[in-house]
């Protein structure tokens, strides 16, 4: 009999089979051990993923290897910088689920808002969570900017795709718990640029492994 750490599933677009080995040896670098369960769960997501890709435009990279290196790796990154792992977080412009959804696998109790107003992606989100089997997770579709002001006290804000991060970070403060902190990934310029934008105490940037510029900004509002 083969266990469930021993399946694998076959990439219907590729032709690439992807075993829990390979999941393991290409998130190594970002220092996320992955439980039996856990993967399985990634692989799941991987398949839904490159299933609704083929109508939805959720992903732009075809490669396997650097697909879970770039979204579910990098992601996985940023569990380390959480301290309460029953926290409430929310990720702005979720698109397929990256970083919030994915933190959710590495995080079980996590408590996940995913902000996303694209009604598809929105759509494709729920049908993770659901296939997945993950409370404490939920999709909210809209424009982060029109989010009704009584949903704040989040512990966590983090953003992957929101370009236009003076926006975000004024729409972030308010909503924030007293301990509450942004986290976003973003390009080492980007970060440079931010570090001098008043109002708020960043920390030291962390780049992202197997990344040449991209780099893990937290900080938080000045009080």
């Amino acid at each position: 009999m083969t266990s469930s750490h021993d399946r694998s599933r076959v990439d219907s677009t590729t032709n690439v089979v992807l075993s829990n080995e390979s999941i393991e040896s290409w998130i190594a670098p970002f220092r996320a051990p992955l439980t039996a369960v856990q993967l399985d769960q990634v692989q799941k997501y991987i398949s839904l993923l490159l299933l609704w890709n083929q109508k939805v435009s959720l992903t732009s990279i075809e490669n396997p290897q650097e697909l879970v290196s770039r979204h579910f790796g990098e992601s996985f990154f940023g569990a380390k910088f959480i301290e309460n792992s029953a926290c409430r977080l929310a990720d702005v412009g979720s698109g397929a689920g990256f970083p919030g959804l994915a933190l959710k696998i590495v995080l079980p109790e996590l408590q996940v808002s995913l902000i996303e107003q694209d009604t598809r992606k929105a759509t494709f989100l729920n049908e993770v969570i659901r296939a997945l089997n993950l409370p404490g997770a939920r999709v909210l579709r809209s424009a982060y900017e029109a989010i009704a002001p009584e949903i704040n006290n989040f512990d966590v804000i983090v953003s992957r795709a929101v370009g236009d991060h003076k926006s975000l970070l004024k729409w972030a403060a308010p909503r924030m718990s007293e301990s509450g902190q942004v986290a976003l990934w973003i390009g080492a310029e980007d970060a440079s640029r931010l570090s001098d934008l008043p109002g708020w105490k960043w920390f030291l940037p962390q780049a992202l492994p197997e990344s040449r510029n991209r780099v893990l900004l937290s900080g938080v509002p000045v009080k």
